[in-house]
């Protein structure tokens, strides 16, 4: 069957590869051309995937993180950047807080505070949990000490506390932490 374009249809057809092609380029600009002020609203990083290939795809194949199927702290902030969240960590170990056998590491995102604890396995994280009253993040029977209604999350060998009173950011912190741990 052969196919017949009109002159118009022709023109379009070119128009059309013309301005993908624009929006294409244009959505490879390089990050590093200046800085750049951010609003009061977080900046999003959209990561869009398609049945060819996945942004995996064209990431270095050696990774900082390591591939254990546990949750480090590589993986905690790249989730939360992947996430539309802004990390920025405060203190490499933050204090220890009653309930938890291991030290915090603390990050602020965007106005709010979290604190991560990560555990050498799912064993150690389960027997702190257990002790711990989940509502306010402290051992049962103890005062709220955070300030807030804490948001506490568990996933394998994490714990975290995101201290928050937005509802919309405490539901996506939580929904990116209990996607599930890194797979190995």
């Amino acid at each position: 069957m052969l196919l017949y374009l009109s002159s118009s249809m022709t023109r379009l057809l070119f128009l059309l590869v013309v301005a993908s092609a624009t929006l294409s380029a244009c959505s490879r600009s390089s990050s590093g051309s200046g800085d750049s002020a951010v609003s009061g609203t977080a900046a999003l990083n959209v990561v869009t995937t398609s049945a060819v290939g996945s942004a995996s795809d064209s990431a270095p194949k050696t990774s900082r993180c390591p591939r254990t199927g546990r949750w480090a702290l590589c993986n905690v902030e790249q989730r939360l950047m992947q996430s539309g969240f802004v990390v920025r960590r405060v203190d490499s170990v933050g204090p220890r807080r009653p309930g938890f056998a291991v030290a915090p590491a603390v990050y602020t995102l965007g106005r709010t505070r979290l604190e991560v604890f990560i555990y050498p396995n799912e064993v150690a994280v389960s027997a702190d949990v257990a002790k711990i009253d989940t509502v306010f993040a402290a051992p049962r029977g103890t005062k709220n000490t955070w300030g807030l209604v804490p948001t506490f999350v568990r996933s394998a060998n994490l714990a975290a506390v995101f201290l928050t009173d937005n509802a919309t950011q405490a539901e996506r912190f939580t929904l990116a932490i209990t996607a599930g741990a890194p797979q190995p």
